[in-house]
């Protein structure tokens, strides 16, 4: 049992059925929070206000965005690649806050959590299209929070990279024995953080335990931004 809960909270999460979104909605239900999972992705820039409005007052924004990592060298990515990287998973984040924001500031409380990604914290190869977006995600949030906090609101992020999820390490991945292999010698943990850990640490700031927490970037990744 977690030493906290969220009863009474109503927390959107976007992209329910992707990356986190799973075991996020199920970790957050267990806690009792009223969670409002929205599975589409948030490309149409009308969709994230659309989607608030029908969701009612919110307590909580979890900004669980995600695409498959592009592993395309440098020189060759192209305009469309850089820009849907962007289109999923850094211009939906302004227009969620326009929509939440408003409401979050006048009743002087409210969250956002960003579900990112450690790739912003530590070089790897072929991957410059997709840690430029996760480390823009991070960058707003920090900036977006130290905005946001005289407001009682408060914005963090987690980067987390080696986490059991659907989207970048699903089974398939994991029964394989050379990924095994990059999880020992990569890894200081030694094993992939497995998602309800990394679910129940998000829950945990959701909730009014983490009220002091302003613009921080939390890697979870079994100590691979460590090395």
């Amino acid at each position: 049992m977690a030493p906290f809960d969220l009863t009474g909270k109503r927390i959107l999460v976007t992209q329910a059925a992707d990356f986190m979104g799973p075991a996020l909605c199920k970790v957050l239900a267990e806690l009792g929070a009223d969670v409002v999972a929205d599975m589409r992705p948030l490309v149409d820039p009308d969709l994230p206000a659309t989607i608030v409005k029908a969701a009612g007052e919110i307590d909580v924004l979890v900004a669980n965005l995600a695409i498959p990592a592009p592993a395309t060298p440098a020189a060759e990515v192209g305009d469309e690649e850089w820009r849907n990287a962007f289109a999923h998973m850094v211009d939906p984040l302004p227009r969620l806050a326009r929509a939440v924001l408003p409401a979050m500031v006048a009743r002087k409380a409210g969250k956002i959590l960003v579900m990112g990604s450690a790739s912003a914290l530590r070089g790897m190869k072929r991957t410059s299209t997709y840690s430029a977006a996760r480390g823009a995600q991070l960058a707003y949030a920090q900036a977006l929070g130290v905005e946001v906090a005289p407001h009682n609101v408060q914005v963090n992020a987690i980067a987390q990279n080696f986490v059991e999820n659907p989207t970048y390490f699903p089974p398939e991945v994991q029964a394989n024995p050379a990924f095994q292999e990059r999880l020992r010698r990569e890894v200081p943990l030694g094993r992939l953080v497995a998602q309800r850990e990394d679910a129940l640490f998000a829950a945990y700031l959701c909730s009014d335990a983490a009220n002091c927490f302003v613009g921080q970037v939390f890697p979870v990744c079994g100590g691979w931004v460590a090395r």
